[in-house]
């Protein structure tokens, strides 16, 4: 197995993990950790590519760079809305955020 195949390897098993976090977790936190996990692994294919197949050295880490600038601004985003639903609530688990439906 070469190093390209190995490297793609561990990146679907870090996105699987990572969606079977968003599909299993009640908690908005482990759901947006798992989110995280599975843009991190989006980043390791991308840096993957570059390494491998790509004559350009710098257009994969250009994409890496994006992809956690994006990481952080959801981040930001999910715990200020979090912060919201737990003073409304007193809780952050997705079940009782469904009682918010208008």
């Amino acid at each position: 197995m070469n190093n390209l195949t190995l490297y793609l390897l561990i990146s679907a098993v870090l996105f699987s993990f990572g969606l079977v976090g968003v599909m299993m977790r009640r908690s908005l936190i482990a759901i947006l950790v798992s989110i995280e996990l599975m843009l991190n692994a989006a980043s390791l294919n991308f840096m993957a590519f570059n390494k491998f197949l790509s004559p350009d050295t710098s257009i994969g880490q250009i994409y890496t760079l994006f992809i956690m600038g994006i990481a952080a601004a959801e981040a930001a985003i999910a715990l200020s809305i979090f912060l919201a639903l737990f003073r409304q609530l007193r809780s952050i688990n997705i079940e009782r955020a469904r009682e918010l439906r208008g």
